[in-house]
C-alpha cells in the first residue's frame, strides 16, 4: 500500500483546491468559525489521507460504513481513477461490474438524507450508492457484537470503517447492547465478509480502535495491520498470493 505524504493543514487545504473541491475547504472554515454547525464539519486532514490513498493505490470500488463529507470526497477520488483508468481496466477485462463507483451503508436516516443532498450538490443524482440499514447486536463465533442488517451486494477493493452510530442500535444480546457511553462499536460485517474479499483489499478505520483489535484478532487470513498513531487511523491490507488469473491481474494493475 502506498501511504500518502503527511502534509500541514495549509498544504491540505491547496491539495483540494488544486483538485476542485475548494468547497471542502470553505466548509471547514465556516465550521470552524461557527460553533453552532449541526452536522459533522469536515476534517481536513482524515479527508485529504482518504482522497489521496484511493488515488495512489488506484482503487476501483469503495464500500463506506457511514457516511459524511467522506462520502463526496471518495467519490470525487474514484471519478479522478475513471477519468485516468477506464480504459485500462476495461483492456484488462478487470472484475469489477461496480467499477468507479461509491457506496455508503447508513444506520442513521438523519446523516444517510444530509449526506446524500451533500453529494448531489457536487455530483450527479444517484451518484454515490447509498443504503439505509438498521444495525442489531449479534454474535459472531459466540462473540457478542454487532452487524448491519443488510449489505450493498459488491465487493469492494476498499473499505472505509466510520459506522455505525453506537446509539442508534435496535435489539439486545443476552441483555448487552453498545448504546451506552461505557461500551463501544464492535461491528463484524467485515469478518462476515472476509473470504469473498481479493487480495490487495484495503481497510481504513477512523479511529474505532476496540473494533480495529475486534477485527485484528478474528480476521483467519493474512492481512498487514498498521496504527497511525498520528492520524488515529487503523489499516488492514489483505496480502496474498492471487487467487487466480483475474485477481493476478488486478494485483498487476494496482
Amino acid at each position: 500500500m502506498k501511504h500518502p505524504k503527511h502534509l500541514n493543514l495549509a498544504q491540505i487545504k491547496k491539495y483540494f483546491i488544486k483538485h476542485g473541491l475548494k468547497s471542502v475547504v470553505v466548509e471547514f472554515e465556516r465550521s470552524t468559525k461557527n460553533n453552532s454547525v449541526s452536522t459533522y464539519p469536515p476534517d481536513l486532514n482524515d479527508l485529504y489521507r482518504l482522497h489521496s490513498s484511493i488515488i495512489l493505490n488506484k482503487r476501483l470500488c469503495t464500500l463506506e460504513f457511514g457516511s459524511g463529507w467522506s462520502s463526496v470526497v471518495i467519490n470525487h477520488a474514484l471519478k479522478i481513477n475513471k477519468k485516468n483508468y477506464e480504459n485500462i481496466v476495461k483492456k484488462k477485462k478487470l472484475r469489477f461490474p461496480k467499477a468507479f463507483q461509491h457506496f455508503a451503508i447508513e444506520n442513521e436516516k438523519k446523516y444517510l438524507n444530509i449526506s446524500k443532498g451533500r453529494v448531489e450538490k457536487y455530483f450527479r443524482k444517484n451518484d454515490v450508492k447509498f443504503f439505509y440499514s438498521k444495525n442489531i447486536m449479534t454474535t459472531y463465533n459466540g462473540i457478542i457484537c454487532n452487524e448491519y442488517e443488510s449489505l450493498p451486494a459488491i465487493n469492494p477493493d476498499f473499505v472505509y470503517l466510520d459506522g455505525p452510530d453506537q446509539f442508534n442500535i435496535f435489539k439486545k444480546k443476552n441483555n448487552i447492547t453498545i448504546a451506552r457511553q461505557d461500551m463501544m462499536p464492535m461491528n463484524c460485517d467485515l469478518l462476515k465478509l472476509e473470504f469473498f474479499l481479493t487480495p490487495g483489499t484495503i481497510i481504513v478505520i477512523d479511529g474505532r480502535g476496540a473494533n480495529a483489535q475486534f477485527l485484528k484478532y478474528n480476521f483467519k487470513r493474512k492481512w498487514k495491520y498498521e496504527f497511525k498513531k498520528k492520524y488515529d487511523q487503523h489499516i488492514f491490507e489483505l496480502q496474498e498470493q492471487a487467487l487466480g488469473e483475474f485477481n493476478s491481474s488486478q494485483l498487476s494493475f494496482y
